[in-house]
């Protein structure tokens, strides 16, 4: 076929310089002709006649292990041509055949033979117009010789051949069929159909889907997760008689689901500056069926597009600091998954605005210049330089220069704005044949990145968020927050601290400060104390200085105090709470720490004698009552009496207790405790309101050793008590006669104390009158 066709398209280039040989060129048209018709066959023909055909092969008959399925056709470009194919037998495994065709153009039979063919095909001629009747015959010298047998009409035989390439694709229940013919059948097939059926089922799909045109057909309502088998055929015209259906595909489920990252490593190459290595690992799901992973690598300028297949979930690359966009996805021969997509930012941790390798010079809105310092064009002679505004898309500019250490940027597809801060960063490429990218991995290095602007400005706001702290009687810190970027409209180059002293009459005179811009705080001094200040800050740039913030009221400490403030408030109300409340607490104190002795020269039942005089006693003691071990109470109630000293040893006899003179100081002091709640409120007579006659008390029997009464006093002047459970009354009663004796008026009528004994086992009452 190939043959043909060249013949006839060197016949047809000739054309034109055999016109002027008419005869020749017709005849060199039949040659060709009749070259082409033999040139397809391979088996000579013989003529035949039906009676031989009759005789020699009427032992061959069709049988079922025979051979069988004898099917012609031919081709739309060639009309007299055609095509016989067939199936052997399975009697002997050494075959052989004869064809033998049949017409009867004008009535006259046409009869060939096509004898010891090998093959399970042949070509052969025919004419178009008539019926003809094929037989072919297996083994025909043999007994066991069997036929197949084949009538039709060569016009009815145009086949035009399935599509030599296929492509499926799934997305979304959709499957999207795109076909490639042969191009001896490309003009001749206008549409094509589609049939399909699940993995595994018996029934396709009935009506089958036909094409839009002779390339595409899309199949719907399918469901994502099943397999499905696909046939093609073209649809049947003048020129394709005959389409067979294709081969089967299987096209597998559609890819639903996404790969998942879960390791992403960007680090710096030591050896080689500006560059970095990517490392990423993904993972994709198992249920699915794919084939491997399509990895889309570009810049995020645009400026190149890579894509990589990978077999392994993972991929490393060398980068250089610029930003990228990465896509990754999976994919089998009809579908491909949603793509996981990632964003390499630029690294900003690069040399920026100080460093001064990099300067930008900006001569218009659509033309600047880039120089740098290092000597580059000795290693390099490409370089991109690649410039964005922030939040807008990054533009680039590749450009070769080997010359200079600049290059100029010219004309910019954007035009700069004025008061627009721009970011730009110079890549060098180390291919020199050509600056534009040719891939992807490992293709340039980063030299370095600065900012520039095209007009510059004053600020257009002033920070906020005024604040102080640290106030004392001289000094204060301020603190604020910074302009934000797109409001400095210009590189900032410090903050001006506008402050001055606040009156009614505002004849202070205004002070300025300036501060560095990488500060936010700021410390006064030199203030006056107690005074109200007001302060405004503004940012300036190489433009000037911007607008002033909101007026901001501080005022410093009139005195100075320290920050243990409150430690000081609380050891004053500590110390004011001593003093008020001191005494109740220490007497409170003193009884529970250190219980009272009483002192009996205090006592109204007995007196202290520290010089001679006479002994005063009691007249009458009416009532001692004693009910419990414990005094409670001790009462005293006054009565005028006359007690006569040398009575004394008569009456004191009686206060005298019984108990051991181990308990005895103990008892004494309890008894003889005053009641200092007494209602009456008297008190023991001194010495001016009785008359009282002093004696030498040192030569009286009865004098006391001491200041203090103690238990012994008490056993020299009081008798034995009575015993347990007895009453005892004695009365004391003055002598009028006695001479030798000093009447004493004494306010006490009876000394009465209430005590329980345990050792007596009982309540005793002891009166004394």
């Amino acid at each position: 076929m190939v043959g043909c066709g060249l013949k006839l398209d060197f016949l047809e280039l000739k054309c034109s310089s055999c016109a002027s040989h008419s005869p020749l060129f017709i005849l060199g048209l039949i040659l060709a002709y009749y070259t082409t018709v033999s040139s397809h066959f391979h088996t000579p023909s013989v003529k035949c006649k039906s009676m031989s055909i009759s005789s020699t092969y009427q032992h061959c008959g069709l049988q079922p292990d025979g051979v069988h399925d004898l099917d012609c056709f031919g081709e739309h470009t060639i009309r007299n041509v055609k095509t016989c194919v067939w199936r052997p037998g399975k009697q002997t495994s050494e075959k052989t055949y004869t064809l033998i065709i049949q017409q009867y153009p004008k009535r006259r039979l046409y009869c060939r033979a096509y004898q010891d063919i090998t093959k399970l095909s042949a070509e052969i001629e025919v004419f178009e117009n008539y019926n003809m009747s094929i037989q072919v015959f297996e083994n025909s010298e043999s007994r066991n010789c069997t036929r197949a047998v084949f009538r039709g009409s060569p016009n009815s035989l145009l086949r035009c051949a399935p599509p030599y390439n296929v492509n499926f694709r799934r997305q979304s229940g959709k499957l999207s069929v795109n076909v490639s013919w042969q191009k001896k059948d490309t003009k001749a097939i206008e549409f094509y159909s589609v049939r399909y059926k699940a993995l595994g089922s018996l029934l396709w799909n009935e009506p089958p889907v036909q094409s839009q045109n002779r390339q595409s057909c899309t199949v719907e309502n399918l469901n994502s997760s099943l397999v499905y088998i696909v046939q093609i055929q073209c649809v049947t015209n003048l020129k394709c008689s005959q389409c067979p259906w294709s081969e089967t595909y299987t096209v597998p489920s559609e890819l639903t689901t996404q790969p998942v990252v879960f390791n992403l490593e960007d680090t710096d190459i030591v050896e080689e500056k500006g560059k970095r290595l990517l490392s990423l690992k993904w993972k994709f799901s198992a249920k699915e069926m794919y084939d491997g992973y399509n990895v889309t690598v570009g810049k995020a300028s645009g400026e190149h597009l890579d894509w990589i297949d990978a077999i392994r979930p993972e991929i490393r690359l060398i980068l250089s600091y610029s930003s990228y966009h990465l896509n990754i996805s999976a994919f089998n021969n009809a579908s491909i998954s949603p793509a996981v997509r990632l964003i390499i930012p630029q690294r900003e941790d690069i040399p920026d605005i100080a460093d001064e390798r990099l300067n930008v010079t900006v001569h218009s809105n659509t033309s600047f210049t880039v120089s740098w310092k290092d000597d580059l064009i000795k290693t390099y002679v490409c370089y991109a330089a690649e410039w964005r505004r922030k939040g807008h898309k990054t533009e680039y500019k590749s450009f070769y220069q080997n010359e200079n250490n600049y290059g100029n940027v010219s004309p910019l597809q954007e035009p700069l704005e004025p008061y627009k801060r721009y970011s730009i960063t110079l890549h060098t490429r180390p291919e020199k044949e050509t600056c534009n990218l040719k891939y992807i991995n490992n293709s340039e290095s980063t030299y370095g990145t600065t900012q520039f602007y095209f007009i510059e400005g004053s600020p257009v706001s002033a920070p906020t968020n005024i604040s102080s702290f640290n106030v004392t009687l001289n000094s204060v810190v301020l603190q604020w927050s910074s302009i934000p970027e797109d409001d400095l409209r210009g590189f900032l180059l410090g903050y001006i601290i506008h402050y001055t002293e606040y009156n009614l009459r505002g004849t202070s005179t205004e002070r300025n400060i300036t501060v560095d811009p990488k500060f936010d705080t700021y410390e006064l001094e030199d203030l006056k104390k107690g005074t109200t200040y007001q302060v405004q800050i503004s940012g300036f740039t190489q433009a000037g200085a911007g607008v002033r913030s909101t007026t901001y009221f501080f005022k410093t400490n009139q005195e100075y105090v320290d920050g243990n403030r409150t430690g000081v408030i609380t050891i004053f109300v500590v110390v004011a709470a001593v003093m008020i409340f001191g005494s109740t607490i220490i007497k409170r104190a003193k009884v529970l720490l250190w219980p009272s002795i009483p002192n009996p020269g205090n006592s109204s039942a007995m007196q202290k004698v520290d010089r001679p005089c006479e002994v005063e006693l009691l007249e009458c003691i009416n009532t001692l009552k004693v009910e419990e071990w414990d005094t409670n109470s001790l009462q005293l109630v006054e009565k005028e009496a006359v007690v006569l000293p040398n009575r004394l040893p008569s009456v004191l006899p009686l206060l005298h207790n019984s108990e051991d003179e181990e308990d005895s100081l103990e008892m004494t002091s309890n008894w003889f405790q005053r009641d200092s709640e007494d209602a009456t409120g008297d008190i023991l007579p001194d010495e001016n309101t009785y008359n009282v006659r002093q004696t030498n008390f040192q030569t009286s029997p009865f004098a006391f050793s001491s200041e203090y009464t103690t238990m012994e006093m008490l056993q020299q002047v009081i008798p034995q008590a009575s015993p347990a459970n007895t009453a005892v009354t004695q009365a004391v009663e003055s002598d009028p006669e006695d001479t030798q004796g000093t009447e004493l008026r004494s306010t006490l009528d009876y000394v009465r104390q209430f005590s329980t004994s345990p050792t007596l086992g009982s309540e005793e009452m002891a009166t004394i009158l």
